[in-house]
């Protein structure tokens, strides 16, 4: 909370009174305010509200009055339509429309606001989302949008948002993968970005009481559960976005239909206590966070399941359709995903003894070119019965997009032109270029993995006719843009980079690397 009470301009004489977004208001380094930022004043209004242990903030009245004036600013910062830009003007971002008309319906229902204008308001923006959609298959994004309408329709009894919270709902479940229960986050599955989607779907089920949603919600969470390491950490690189989240509200609302729900945020509640958690609490994404443990702490179930067993069988999970890959034996868990070119993770109970994110080499220019994005091309090889995995495929280009002055004017001017009235246009050109669009070579990689009793084998063979001057395995190397990648993790610095043999180039050798744990998983 220290941290979010900086962010938020809390002067009323200020123009600005109430914006969240520092780079905004304080540091002037940004000549939009971002809209995403205003979610913040959910935990303002939470934390004037509610006797959580240890709330000093409790009926301050400067805590109701900013949770106040963060919603007004966003009412004078937001378009004519009611919409708000996130990372450039005029985009008219679903997400941070979403994420923030969420939090300003429950702020107006915890403050008991009587306020017609933001009321108004909140109408205007649903309107718009009833009216739109955005470009990519994000499921998180089409949950929140029906928990958002729902939430609006429970201030206002407009017929028109319960209706399409439920058209919403419809196309996020026609999202999940009927076996797997894994929902699409662009092209394929995310374990992080999963348990945000089992998040907004558990509050509308809490809200709208709809017992549809139960049955996909504990598959979603099933699949959640093998992506839950021995140390309590969750998630990584091997998903489709790199993510690390773990929302656990969700969870929470799930546990009394559902006791491996609650089994998940026990086994993450141990491994953040032993600092395993992972940190995107920066001033972008720290909103999503405070509010969601709060509101886990608010609907915690008292019913426990028994924690599981330190020893357990010994187990080996396929999903085929995702790529993914959970392999348990007596001394290791690992976790891999084979279509992004066989990423990864080796843990025992004490933590991440291995990471690796798939081969890289980089020429004598400087260009990098690298193994490990999903890939529909990619081609997997699965014997189970021989607990033997592989993938071929082909190096992609990486992509390093930076701004320049020069790149930032002509971005802007689009943004006042293309952008100004196709913004879906020009937010779905943008995903090609930072996320979905692959630059693809000719020289091909291929990882073999094999797991025994013992430990994992790692073998790479990469394209002798490849141009690399060095080849590497990183622990944490990522290539597409995700604003919630790339965070601090325990494993992003105690697993090593690993730089390939210069023979392994030379004279065309497959790469070798043998992990055997010495500890229980």
């Amino acid at each position: 909370m220290p941290h979010l009470l900086t962010l938020i301009d809390r002067n009323p004489y200020s123009p600005t009174y109430g914006c969240l977004d520092r780079e905004y208001w304080h540091y002037r380094t940004l000549d939009f305010p971002c809209g995403m930022s205003q979610e913040g004043v959910l935990s303002l209004a939470l934390l004037f509200a509610r006797p959580f242990p240890g709330n000093r903030w409790q009926d301050l009245q400067r805590m109701r009055d900013l949770a106040v004036a963060g919603i007004r600013f966003a009412m004078k910062a937001s378009h004519k339509d009611g919409t708000c830009d996130d990372y450039f003007p005029y985009e008219r971002a679903m997400g941070a429309l979403t994420f923030s008309t969420y939090a300003f319906s429950e702020a107006v229902k915890i403050l008991e606001l009587q306020s017609d204008d933001i009321v108004q308001f909140m109408k205007k923006r649903c309107d718009h989302l009833l009216a739109h959609n955005e470009s990519g298959k994000l499921s998180n994004h089409q949950a929140l949008s029906a928990l958002t309408l729902y939430s609006v329709y429970q201030l206002t009894n407009d017929e028109r948002y319960r209706r399409g919270a439920e058209d919403r709902l419809a196309r996020t479940l026609s999202w999940q993968h009927p076996e797997e229960g894994w929902f699409q986050e662009y092209e394929g599955a995310d374990p992080g970005y999963q348990t945000c989607t089992i998040d907004f779907l558990g509050k509308y089920y809490q809200k709208s009481g709809d017992a549809s949603v139960l049955e996909p919600l504990k598959r979603a969470a099933d699949f959640c559960r093998h992506f839950m390491h021995p140390d309590g950490s969750y998630g990584g690189e091997y998903g489709s976005r790199n993510t690390y989240h773990y929302y656990p509200h969700g969870f929470e609302i799930l546990a009394p239909h559902h006791a491996p729900a609650a089994r998940l945020n026990d086994q993450w509640l141990q491994g953040a206590a032993r600092g395993k958690r992972y940190h995107n609490d920066d001033d972008r994404m720290i909103f999503h966070l405070l509010h969601n443990w709060l509101c886990a702490w608010e609907d915690y179930c008292p019913d426990r399941p028994e924690p599981p067993a330190l020893k357990q069988a010994d187990a080996t999970t396929w999903l085929d359709d995702a790529g993914l890959l959970a392999v348990r034996r007596q001394n290791y868990y690992a976790v891999a995903g084979m279509k992004k070119g066989g990423v990864i993770k080796v843990f025992d109970r004490q933590g991440c003894i291995y990471s690796d994110t798939g081969s890289m080499g980089i020429d004598e220019q400087g260009s990098v070119f690298v193994s490990h994005l999903q890939d529909a091309e990619h081609q997997v090889d699965a014997r189970t019965d021989e607990l033997t995995f592989s993938v071929r495929g082909v190096y992609s280009k990486r992509k390093t997009k930076l701004a320049s002055p020069l790149k930032l004017i002509v971005f802007r001017m689009l943004n006042l032109t293309l952008g100004r009235f196709f913004p879906n246009l020009l937010r779905s050109l943008l995903q090609k270029v930072l996320i979905t669009g692959k630059n693809r070579t000719t020289w091909t990689f291929e990882r073999t993995l094999r797991f025994d009793d013992s430990g994992v084998t790692i073998e790479d063979r990469i394209d002798p006719q490849a141009p690399f001057a060095t080849v590497a395995a990183g622990s944490d190397a990522t290539s597409i843009y995700v604003a919630a990648s790339n965070v601090y993790q325990e494993s992003v610095i105690t697993c090593n980079w690993q730089q390939a043999p210069q023979n392994v180039l030379q004279e065309d050798r497959p790469w070798t690397r043998r992990i055997e744990p010495e500890s229980t998983a």
